[in-house]
């Protein structure tokens, strides 16, 4: 007789619930047709750092960035943001390639040292920071694009890292206070939308939005939101309650952990409360951050719309580890998997999965209160080859699909999606991987020291999108979608494969079950 326990092992191996995400699914992935809502607004997005260059230039402070990419064997092939874009000479040129696409919006983010050399409003201010930003602003204003500013993107300045120690030095929203109420009252009567990045510390981004409501809204009329990048995550077996669980931790700590304290009671999600209390317990001395009560009042309702970057989606399942123990931290509760078909760009990170950002901007909904959702980054990378991708194929099936599923989310799931935000504007400084890896629907040319701009086949598509405002019956850019959807989303060749594999799969379980009978009876 077979042993119960051998076989339960080969029929939950062969027959569990796990669901099958690389299948092509007609319901969830076919192509919707229609326009955008009136008002729509489709943007591109940069970061200073990313893309200015003049890292020393009229004045301007050093950055933790300029720091860390001037240390050897920080950044692939040495590389830095010298240089960048060289967007501190060539704004003007970048503008009117914006103009040309038809953007309505463009996301751009102030340099804090530039503005604030030491990064202090006592330690002075660099007009020629000041001048660089009005002329920016004023040129976009100028050809018919609405700025959307973001206060801070990662490029500290070093001064005060140097002397607070960075983000973990609670002095530092003060510093940050300053700089955004500078930036508000120095910009305020040209920029209306406000955004403070994710990266912030929570009590700093409140800070600064009390700052604006109380000065500043009644005689601007601004709105102020906070950028957060949240992921998308499904149980790799739907029907375990293990794996389920797993998929909500994995949700707090990914997309929860910033939006929960703004969005829902100022304070953070509950496992990463429980998660935080054991590290305390496990740890005696140690400071772990908690919220009081006062904190939570103040911190709780500070934004007027949720600013959201996606890239990620996975499929995630159970590991049983406790918070606290052996060194043990929230992430290690979850293993998070990809499905093979999902297809993969140039960033080891970065996967293919145009539904999970439907079913994000879903949970945004459902969760956080129905807000005013701006997308403010989302996108896909290429390697940095000879000769350059200019024909990419790849990143239009990407903006194809994904802004869809936005579509899909306004008209099927009432989220109030109020603008998509493509990552980049044109090929950048990516952080520690330099200029290996290109997300820009512009090609910018690192090796010329002109650094000259090509669009690519993507900005062409973009252009198109916007100018019907989506895929409206009869417009060329829905004709073109329909043509290139099966090419772009998998199916339904893909689907006949994926249904070949799932019928394998299902006699693989009829198999052990009859093994099972056969050698039972």
């Amino acid at each position: 007789m077979l042993p119960l326990l051998t076989f339960s092992v080969l029929l939950s191996t062969a027959c569990c619930a796990v669901y099958d995400y690389g299948a092509y699914d007609a319901t969830r992935d076919s192509f919707l047709p229609g326009p955008f809502p009136d008002g729509f607004s489709f943007s591109t997005a940069t970061a200073a750092y990313q893309i200015e260059g003049g890292w020393n230039a009229s004045g301007k402070g050093e950055s933790i960035w300029d720091r860390f990419s001037h240390t050897p064997g920080k950044v692939d092939r040495g590389d830095t943001g010298d240089v960048a874009c060289d967007s501190y000479n060539k704004y003007r040129e970048d503008v009117q390639l914006m103009k040309n696409m038809g953007l309505r919006d463009y996301r751009l983010s102030l340099s804090w040292p530039r503005i604030f050399p030491d990064g202090t409003r006592a330690g002075g201010v660099n007009t020629d920071g000041v001048n660089y930003y009005n002329n920016v602003i004023d040129e976009l204003l100028a050809n018919g694009i609405t700025p959307m500013v973001t206060l801070y993107h990662w490029d500290l300045p070093q001064a005060l890292q140097d002397r607070y120690g960075g983000w973990v030095n609670e002095t530092l929203v003060e510093h940050f206070n300053d700089f955004a109420a500078f930036a508000f009252q120095t910009f305020g009567d040209r920029v209306k939308y406000w955004i403070t990045c994710g990266h912030t510390i929570i009590k700093a981004h409140a800070r600064a939005y009390h700052t604006y409501d109380r000065d500043f809204r009644s005689t601007q009329g601004g709105i102020v939101g906070i950028t957060l990048n949240l992921d998308w995550a499904e149980p790799r077996d739907p029907e375990l309650p293990a794996d389920v669980q797993a998929t909500d931790r994995y949700m707090q700590i990914y997309s929860d952990w910033f939006a929960h304290p703004i969005y829902v009671d100022g304070d953070y999600p509950p496992f990463i409360k429980e998660g935080l209390r054991q590290v305390g317990l496990a740890n005696p001395g140690e400071t772990v951050p908690e919220f009081s009560t006062e904190d939570a009042a103040y911190i709780a309702g500070t934004a007027d719309f949720f600013g959201l970057n996606h890239y990620k989606t996975r499929i995630v399942t159970s590991r049983d580890i406790t918070v606290g123990t052996a060194g043990s931290t929230f992430r290690d509760t979850i293993e998070a998997t990809v499905a093979p078909e999902w297809p993969q760009s140039a960033s080891s990170w970065l996967y293919v999965v145009p539904w999970g950002l439907r079913r994000l901007l879903k949970h945004i909904k459902q969760t956080y209160g129905d807000p005013d959702v701006y997308i403010t980054e989302n996108g896909r990378s290429d390697p940095d080859v000879q000769p350059p991708i200019l024909e990419d194929t790849d990143r239009v099936c990407y903006y194809m699909t994904y802004i869809d599923e936005v579509l899909k989310a306004i008209k099927d799931d009432d989220v109030k999606v109020k603008s998509y935000t493509a990552w980049s504007f044109m090929d950048n400084f990516e952080w520690d991987k330099g200029y290996t890896e290109r997300f820009g629907l512009i090609y910018v040319n690192f090796t010329d020291p002109n650094r000259p701009r090509t669009p690519k086949r993507s900005a062409g598509f973009y252009t198109d999108i916007i100018a019907s405002n989506g895929f409206p019956e009869g417009a060329e850019i829905t004709k073109m979608t329909r043509d290139m959807w099966e090419e772009c989303r998998g199916g339904p060749a893909g689907w006949a494969a994926a249904t070949h594999a799932n019928v394998g799969l299902l006699a693989l379980c009829f198999l052990v079950t009859a093994m099972y009978n056969f050698l039972n009876m």
